[in-house]
C-alpha cells in the first residue's frame, strides 16, 4: 500500500520544456514632451506616436521555457513556467532635432532604443475538459530592461509588467510517462509610463501589450 501511494504521488508531478512563437502589439505607444520646446513653440505637451500610421507597434517573438506542474486531481493542475533567456527587441533608430546642452542652439542627433524582456514567469492552472483537452489561465510577470542612447541625454530606466494569459491545449500521453502538448495562448500585459531620469519633462508611455502565440511542449511525468 505504501509503495502504491508513493508511485501515485510521483505520477502527479510533471516537468517539461516548451518552444513558443507568436506576435504582440503595443497599444498607444507614445513619447510626451512637456514644458518649453527648442522649436520655439508655446509651452505645452507634445506627444509623438509610435508610427506615422497611429499609436500601435507590432513585433514577433520566439522563445523557450521550462515548466513544473502538479496534478491536483483528474480535473485540475497547477504549474509554473519560466523563460531562462532574455527576449531582445530589435534596435530602432531615429534622427531628431534638439537643443544642444549648455549652448541653447539647435542641433541634430540620433536616438537608439532596444528593449530586453527578462525573467518571464507564469503561474498557471489547467482545467482538464477530458484526458486530452485542457483550458489554461495564468498570472504573468516580466522585467523590462530598456537600453537606449538618447541624443538629448538621460535614460528611461526599467520596470516590471504584470498581466494574465489564457489558452487552449491538447495533451497526449506516450510510453514511459512521456507526454507532448500543443497549445494556443493569448496574453495581456499592463501598461507603463517611464520618465526620463535626467529630464522630468520627457516620458514614454504604453497602454499595454497584447499577444497571441502557439507552442509545443515535451515532458515527463514522475
Amino acid at each position: 500500500m505504501l509503495f502504491g501511494f508513493v508511485s501515485s504521488a510521483q505520477a502527479e508531478m510533471k516537468i517539461g520544456v516548451t518552444a513558443k512563437a507568436g506576435g504582440f502589439e503595443v497599444d498607444d505607444a507614445s513619447e510626451t514632451f512637456s514644458g518649453s520646446h527648442s522649436s520655439g513653440s508655446a509651452v505645452g505637451d507634445v506627444t509623438v506616436k509610435a508610427s506615422a500610421e497611429g499609436d500601435e507597434a507590432e513585433g514577433a517573438f520566439i522563445y523557450g521555457s521550462v515548466f513544473l506542474e502538479k496534478q491536483v486531481n483528474e480535473k485540475f493542475s497547477l504549474g509554473i513556467d519560466y523563460v531562462p533567456m532574455a527576449m531582445e527587441s530589435e534596435t530602432t533608430e531615429n534622427t531628431v532635432n534638439h537643443q544642444a546642452p549648455g549652448t541653447g542652439n539647435d542641433a541634430q542627433g540620433t536616438n537608439t532604443v532596444q528593449v530586453d524582456f527578462e525573467d518571464l514567469t507564469t503561474i498557471y492552472a489547467l482545467l482538464h475538459a477530458n484526458d486530452n483537452v485542457y483550458l489554461k489561465v495564468g498570472y504573468m510577470e516580466v522585467d523590462v530592461q530598456t537600453n537606449e542612447s538618447l541624443a538629448t541625454g538621460g535614460a528611461y530606466g526599467n520596470t516590471t509588467l504584470e498581466g494574465y494569459t489564457v489558452g487552449l491545449g491538447y495533451d497526449h500521453d506516450m510510453d514511459s510517462g512521456v507526454f507532448v502538448r500543443l497549445e494556443a495562448t493569448y496574453m495581456d500585459l499592463e501598461g507603463a509610463t517611464l520618465t526620463n531620469a535626467n529630464d522630468s519633462t520627457k516620458s514614454v508611455h504604453a497602454d499595454g501589450i497584447v499577444g497571441y502565440g502557439a507552442g509545443i511542449s515535451i515532458g515527463r511525468a514522475f
